[in-house]
């Protein structure tokens, strides 16, 4: 069990790497092509995870107005910061002029200055997790205890006032909470009890916001982590199963019954939804093999069925060694996966066009994991 365990926290945490040098595109690849309109993207920051205990979580940034991805931003602008970005980098968000970084293993979160990445505060908060944001909060999953502590118990949900960058509520939830998403003034968040196999937690928690108290808890299924919702209100849960016999699954929760409307028989590493349409792969390990099936998937969310096509064109799932992180152009709705390769070295960046094909790619941190898109101010 402890084998497992470590492996599973070793595939969880995030990170990077250490030049400040800017680079292009491979030479034998093509450019993403410039806005040509105003208040459009500007590009957007790639959170590098860096091995537990290695002190490397960075910041990446690809500037679509010159084509320049740059490596470590965080150190870049803050160059008297000791240690850098940090232990294992595990999400990030930006809300209004600010941006959240979630650093794992260092017990905190860094406030950045979306445009220039200086950074403005460190809030300290045990074994966090993930973030979202709403109606000017920010919300934050914490395990509490330390990383891989087996005697664990419920872990929380914070909320951050985004203008005084102070934590001012606290409400318990599962053990080990997970990714999370604010609704209609709930917050919905993914239990997992991932340190504890294989009593595992099999719920999501219901917040309600006003009064900042869990109000139900929908059972679901073991092990759950990635959690979105579409443009109609349900949301999309995974549960990442027990890696032996009780395999990776998707569900969607009917948010105003609380109930699970669907299951899905579809293995689910990470995932987003853009369009409507569910972009799902997934590295689905299994001990009893000692190997990942790899798996590119699409789902249509308003009528909920798996489409047929791959959303990586036929021949180019081969260029990916490890999928790891997911994200959509909402301009040009251009693909990118990361690559986390070996989980030791440098890992890479794919961009596909909306077809599949492969565009261009670049070399990024160890682990490359969390894209999160930069507007033009207004």
């Amino acid at each position: 069990m402890k084998k497992q365990v470590l492996i599973l926290a070793s595939l969880l945490f995030f990170f990077s790497c250490r030049s400040d040098d800017p680079i292009t595109v491979d030479e034998d690849t093509q450019q993403p092509a410039e806005p040509d309109t105003e208040n459009v993207l500007k590009g957007f920051y790639l959170l590098n995870e860096g091995n537990m205990s290695m002190n490397k979580a960075s910041l990446d940034y690809m500037d679509f107005e010159t084509g320049e991805y740059t490596h470590d931003r965080f150190t870049s602008a803050n160059p008297l910061e000791v240690g850098g970005l940090g232990d294992v980098g595990n999400d990030i968000g930006i809300y209004g002029s600010k941006m959240y970084v979630v650093v794992n293993a260092s017990n905190k979160v860094e406030v950045l200055d979306a445009e220039t990445g200086v950074k403005l505060k460190q809030i300290d908060v045990n074994n966090c997790r993930y973030i979202t944001f709403y109606n000017g909060k920010a919300y934050l999953s914490t395990y509490l205890g330390e990383i891989g502590d087996y005697s664990a118990t419920e872990g929380q949900v914070h909320e951050i006032d985004t203008t005084s960058l102070s934590i001012t509520r606290r409400v318990d939830v599962g053990r080990q909470p997970e990714e999370l998403v604010a609704y209609n003034n709930k917050i919905y968040v993914a239990n997992s009890g991932g340190y504890s196999p294989p009593d595992y937690e099999s719920t999501i928690s219901v917040i309600d916001i006003e009064s900042f108290t869990e109000t139900n808890r929908i059972e679901v299924a073991i092990n759950l982590h990635r959690l979105k919702i579409d443009s109609e209100g349900d949301l999309y849960v995974s549960s990442r199963g027990d890696y032996f016999e009780t395999p990776s699954k998707l569900y969607v929760i009917d948010t105003a019954t609380e109930t699970v409307k669907k299951e899905f028989d579809l293995a689910v590493s990470n995932m987003t939804i853009h369009n409507d349409i569910a972009y799902i792969y997934s590295t689905a390990f299994n001990y009893f093999t000692g190997e990942n099936v790899i798996s590119y998937n699409k789902l249509d969310t308003t009528t909920e069925t798996i489409l047929d096509d791959s959303f990586i064109a036929e021949g180019n799932e081969d260029l990916i060694q490890i999928p790891y992180g997911i994200a959509i152009n909402p301009d040009t709705e251009d693909i990118y996966i990361t690559d986390a390769k070996d989980y030791v070295s440098p890992g890479d960046l794919y961009c596909f066009d909306s077809d599949g094909e492969f565009k261009w790619k670049v070399v990024t941190g160890d682990i490359p994991a969390k894209i999160q898109f930069v507007y033009q101010p207004e």
